[in-house]
């Protein structure tokens, strides 16, 4: 694995916007960054990688099943009970999930280390599954990259794979909060790969969702909401003014209910509890004390935490690193600290995306500290031996 240099292409801008990747830029600084690329080898993605990637799916899906059967769990999750059926119930019924991420710490010189599972929303899909693919082609169109140059990113066609296992006879809606250019970016994306498949693929603004008295979730037009993916977290839905209709609204969610399993940090010290030793794990456990400091060679993370907001990291050298941000209250984490690796000026965080339950490729983020956040900067990768 090695970052190389490269003279970005002109007019990348118009390119990207063309592909509809409008959140190129980020509070004026770069988001896409294509001024490099990350080379790793065949080797490096299937046995460092993409092994790893299936092992730890398979070690989430294990943990599902042992949370639905265990009100304890459940609670140590901070599910709220009377949503504990909910999500039982969506795993028991096998409700289908569409897509998830592991953020891995890897240099090619030990095993991936996975720090969290972007479970529930995560993002980056359409910079990771499309615009650096189209980066690609084009580099080895104009001669800039060899013939043989691949990426390890077969994230559309799994996507358009796991659509056509859905019904096509009724209108799938895609959902995200308005005014957000990122969020719409990814659910325009899905719904172009849903529409793929013969699927009635239609966007609502999560704010347009409404409630009939009979407690059904409708569009502008009164239409019954029949299937929503929501890019919305499951922990925001519990507490939300509507949430205690979700249970009998009839509407198929995706991400399912089960997904709040996952989607917070709480998993992780179950994980390590189930899973202890294993090589792409790090120790961690439920925060006893989080009113003390971090300890030295530690990470606290809340449960419900994103994009690195109020991750707080002490260094085995004492260094304090602090990413303020909202989520203040509720449970957190302790997790042992293992450095971001430095490429260049840069850390360095690699994405591993599965869809429906197939590992499909990666997106790499590039930040100044060692939080990874979402102005985080993305660049692309090739494999090549």
């Amino acid at each position: 694995m090695k970052k190389i240099r490269i003279e970005e292409r002109a007019n990348w801008q118009q390119k990207v916007e063309s592909a509809g990747f409008f959140f190129h830029t980020v509070e004026g600084a770069r988001y896409w960054d294509e001024r490099g690329f990350y080379q790793f080898t065949h080797e490096q993605i299937t046995q460092d990688i993409e092994g790893p990637t299936q092992a730890l799916h398979e070690m989430s899906m294990d943990l599902v099943d042992r949370v639905v059967n265990s009100e304890e769990l459940l609670t140590r999750l901070a599910i709220p009970s009377r949503f504990h059926d909910l999500v039982c119930d969506s795993w028991k019924e096998k409700h289908a999930s569409l897509y998830s991420r592991f953020d891995f710490i890897y240099d090619a010189n030990g095993p991936a280390k996975m720090i969290e599972n972007n479970a529930d929303t995560p993002t980056s899909l359409l910079e990771a599954a499309s615009i650096q693919l189209l980066w690609l082609e084009e580099l080895i169109h104009q001669g800039t990259l060899p013939p043989t140059a691949t990426q390890y990113n077969t994230l559309a066609e799994d996507l358009v794979s796991a659509f056509a296992s859905f019904e096509t006879d009724t209108p799938f809606y895609f959902s995200a909060i308005s005014g957000s250019i990122e969020d719409r970016g990814t659910t325009d994306f899905l719904r172009k790969m849903a529409s793929l498949t013969g699927i009635d693929a239609r966007h609502i603004d999560i704010e347009d969702i409404g409630l009939t008295d009979a407690g059904r979730f409708v569009d502008l037009d009164g239409n019954w909401i029949e299937r929503l993916f929501k890019l919305h977290p499951w922990e925001h839905m519990f507490h939300e003014r509507y949430g205690t209709a979700i249970t009998g609204s009839g509407t198929g969610f995706v991400e399912p209910a089960w997904k709040a399993i996952l989607s917070n940090k709480g998993m992780l010290p179950l994980l390590w509890e189930f899973n202890k030793g294993h090589p792409n794990l790090l120790p961690a456990f439920f925060d006893a004390a989080a009113e003390k400091p971090v300890p030295t060679g530690w990470v606290r993370k809340p449960f419900f935490s994103r994009e690195g907001a109020n991750i707080e990291l002490r260094t085995s050298d004492g260094e304090h690193i602090v990413e303020e941000g909202p989520y203040t209250e509720g449970p957190s984490i302790l997790q042992e600290f293992s450095p971001l690796p430095k490429f260049d000026d840069s850390f360095t965080l690699i994405g591993s995306w599965v869809i429906g339950d197939v590992p499909s490729g990666i997106g790499i983020r590039e930040d100044d500290t060692l939080i990874t956040k979402n102005t985080s900067r993305f660049v692309p990768h090739v494999v090549l031996d």
